[in-house]
């Protein structure tokens, strides 16, 4: 199977620029920031535990920003979709009891093993059947699982740092309440001007936290390859590239009208995958939240300026991944999840509105719940779980719903 053709040619440099506009650059702003912030976190928590060195997590923030916003940019530009690729954060999560008895070239080696998984599964289009055989409802059930955290994080921001989260917060409903202002300040960016400026006046940022070497210097690792690592990391790492989070981007694209190209996707993840590996990079994926995010206003046919913008902005990241990682991470806790939970806000109404609007609703429920229960099995994380239970719950209590999708 080849890449799917896009719908219309690439765009000239004086198209895109004409595509280009302030929404899309806050869209793409937001879409980055929340990539660089939480998701960076789980990085170096899994990379510490596991015994990793500054210059290896360094390495592998390098890959995982810097080497996917290529991809990123060609794909968006390609495809005029925002077509943003970053890394599994389940799959890293994976990692962290596997650094605990495998050598790091050894999961090297299984990032390897399965970006070759992927890209064969890719070129032979099986795995665009399957996705095309998963109704849409039960899929957004799951993402609307796995976006709910973002929801609730909101809460507790609220909760743990009123005096920043609710300023920021009220700002946000103002600028959206009323048309006019939003238009002329976006109302994620109001909030994070705002949440910057408290911070300041609060004096809750930590500046010795960001000192430090700025540029990164990647490491080219020479992978291993062990049967423990093969049989422990290669197909979780592919399930949950290639269902879980891959799953989630095509949800979340195609709610807002775009048609995503599976296996030409599916054939990027595996052979990046191959690429980033060899700087310590966990497996590529389509990321879910930050195209949800990049898409979620503004004319479909310019979401994908956002996209390139967000490429751009990973490449600058990753070349300078020591500063800019410890740079967020000297910000308090609560300006993230706020931003990210107020960004969600209407990604998390879309995912509802399509999982329980018609029809396969008690097969979304169960893949809401199991999500949201956040159980994995046989150490696959538990939004594929939730595929699976909701999709066989719908087989057996909604057989009319199958029968009337195969009518179409």
């Amino acid at each position: 199977m080849s890449f799917e053709r896009p719908a219309q040619r690439p765009p000239s440099l004086r198209q895109f620029f004409a595509d280009f506009g302030g929404v899309y650059a806050a869209n793409g702003l937001i879409g980055f920031i929340f990539a660089a912030s939480g998701p960076v976190a789980i990085i170096l928590s899994v990379g510490i535990a596991g015994g990793l060195s500054q210059s290896d997590l360094a390495s592998w923030i390098f890959g995982s920003f810097a080497i996917n916003g290529v991809l990123s940019i060609a794909f968006c530009w390609y495809y005029r979709q925002p077509l943003v690729f970053f890394w599994t954060i389940p799959g890293a999560v994976l990692v962290g009891p596997a650094l605990g008895h495998l050598s790091f070239p050894q999961v090297i080696g299984a990032f390897l093993a399965a970006g070759v998984l992927m890209l064969v599964l890719g070129l032979s289009g099986w795995f665009k059947r399957v996705m095309q055989a998963l109704p849409m409802p039960i899929v957004m059930g799951m993402v609307a699982g796995v976006f709910m955290k973002f929801g609730v994080d909101l809460v507790l921001a609220l909760r743990d740092d009123l005096a920043l989260a609710a300023p920021m917060a009220l700002v946000f409903v103002v600028l959206s309440a009323v048309p006019a202002l939003g238009r002329r300040l976006p109302p994620l960016i109001g909030a994070m001007i705002l949440g910057a400026l408290l911070i300041a006046a609060y004096g809750t940022f930590d500046p010795a936290g960001a000192a430090g070497d700025a540029l990164v210097r990647p490491n080219l690792y020479a992978p291993e390859f062990s049967w423990q690592a093969m049989l422990e990391l290669v197909v979780p790492l592919a399930v949950t590239v290639l269902v879980v989070q891959n799953g989630q981007g095509f949800a979340v694209l195609e709610a807002v009208g775009h048609k995503a190209p599976i296996n030409a996707v599916t054939i990027g993840c595996g052979a990046w995958s191959m690429v980033t590996a060899m700087v310590g990079s966990v497996s590529t994926c389509l990321t879910g939240p930050t195209n949800a995010l990049i898409s979620s206003s503004g004319e479909r046919h310019r979401h994908y300026t956002g996209g390139v913008l967000v490429g751009v902005l990973a490449i600058a990241f990753g070349l300078f991944a020591p500063l800019f990682t410890r740079l967020m991470l000297a910000s308090p806790k609560a300006f993230i999840a706020t931003i990210a939970g107020l960004a969600m806000l209407r990604v998390l109404q879309t995912a509802f509105h399509v999982s329980f609007r018609e029809r396969f609703t008690l097969g979304a429920l169960v893949a809401f719940i199991v999500t949201v229960a956040n159980v994995p099995i046989f150490n696959i994380g538990a939004p594929f779980w939730g595929l699976v239970f909701g999709y066989l719950m719908s087989r057996v209590m909604e057989p009319g719903d199958f029968a009337m999708l195969r009518a179409k």
